[in-house]
């Protein structure tokens, strides 16, 4: 089966017509060859095979779309349920895991607790929920997507560096295709949540644009020309490690000084906010509740945060010019004590017209993580 489809998608011209219509449809094939530049012929010709093998299907007539008359077209729809994918989001402390159709619609979510943060413990944790999920999917499950935070290889199937589960060159998917049977595709989870939200949300039908997570971690995915940029080292927009203060500014856990995360993180916004208030044992929402509160200094310390994620913001919509920039993360429970600080930052740093880049803040649960997992496992198998 995997075989044939490869088979199916293995032209250029399949792969963007199936993408398209994966991404804008229901859509006919009219408005295929517009938005792609393909010829009628061209959009025929590679919509056939995948109609006969069941990933697409035609829908009843409808009006043409495009601009002029013309005779009633069969829009082309992608058949959800024609193959299934488990999505995994990997946290310090809990395993998140959804089964989505082709088209990304979650079918069912789980969440598992982790005892622990070795690589062998959170394979065989991975493996139990996968199988937990795909009980009922299992005769089309063939892949599985897992998102993790640091630094991924996702070509190589490593996770280079992930601080927060204190990992250095694990080889994850090998180790989980051993565990599962399953193919698999890992990305960092912040590319992946992108990559959901550059097909199925925000970002689409747009040709740039940016994703911004606040959180235990400040990240960045970056969509430009239509493609997730993952750079030429694959950390292509870490915001969170853009310097915004001076050289004597907070260390940060990368090595370097005064970056976004060593002021904005969850963490270093709590160390700080417990010097504040002299409360060693201060968390996060205590912190807030202080701040909502009127405390002082630790409203202050919100307030140091949001203008190092404005200039961020900035540096990024400069370098790089988005069409919009969506914010979102765990970290948007305390949004409103530092959102004045983050959109003043950035609109006295953005140059020129990048002022006018709209920051959507959306937030997201740690089930649309998961499903951005899945994606991922979408796209390594259909797009171009």
């Amino acid at each position: 089966m995997l075989l044939n489809r490869a088979k199916l998608l293995a032209s250029p011209a399949a792969n963007t017509v199936f993408t398209t219509v994966l991404t804008r449809g229901p859509v006919a094939r009219p408005d295929i060859s517009r938005i792609t530049g393909l010829s009628s012929a061209a959009v025929t010709k590679a919509a056939k095979p995948m109609i006969e093998a069941g990933y697409l299907e035609e829908l009843p007539q409808a009006a043409r779309t495009v601009e002029g008359a013309g005779r009633p077209a069969h829009p082309l729809a992608v058949c959800a349920d024609r193959e299934f994918f488990v999505g995994v989001k990997v946290t310090t402390d809990e395993l998140i895991g959804v089964v989505t159709g082709l088209k990304a619609d979650v079918r069912a979510a789980h969440r598992t607790p982790l005892d622990g943060r070795g690589v062998e413990q959170v394979v065989q944790s991975i493996a139990l929920l996968v199988g937990e999920l795909t009980a009922a999917f299992s005769a089309h499950t063939h892949h599985v997507g897992v998102s993790v935070s640091g630094d991924v290889d996702r070509e190589g199937g490593r996770v280079r560096y992930s601080p927060f589960l204190g990992w250095r060159d694990v080889p994850l998917a090998e180790l989980l295709g051993e565990a599962t049977g399953l193919a698999v595709t890992i990305e960092n989870d912040v590319k992946a949540l992108t990559v959901a939200e550059q097909w199925f949300g925000d970002g689409a039908g747009t040709e740039s644009f940016a994703l911004v997570t606040v959180g235990a971690g400040i990240g960045c995915g970056l969509v430009v020309g239509g493609r997730l940029v993952a750079g030429g080292y694959g950390v292509a927009g870490e915001i969170g490690h853009v310097p915004v203060a001076a050289g004597d500014g907070p260390a940060c856990h990368c090595g370097g000084r005064g970056c976004v995360e060593a002021i904005a993180s969850e963490e270093a916004i709590v160390a700080r906010a417990r010097a504040a208030a002299d409360d060693p044992a201060l968390d996060m929402p205590g912190a807030i509740d202080l701040a909502h509160d009127g405390h002082e200094a630790v409203r202050a310390v919100f307030a140091e945060a949001g203008q190092a994620i404005g200039l961020g913001l900035a540096a990024m919509v400069n370098l790089v010019g988005p069409e919009r920039v969506v914010v979102s993360g765990e970290g948007l429970a305390a949004y409103d004590l530092f959102e004045e600080q983050i959109r003043a930052a950035f609109a006295a740093q953005a140059f020129g017209a990048a002022a006018r880049c709209p920051l959507v803040v959306r937030p997201l649960p740690w089930e649309e993580w998961a499903r951005g997992a899945a994606a991922v496992g979408i796209q390594s198998l259909f797009a171009a």
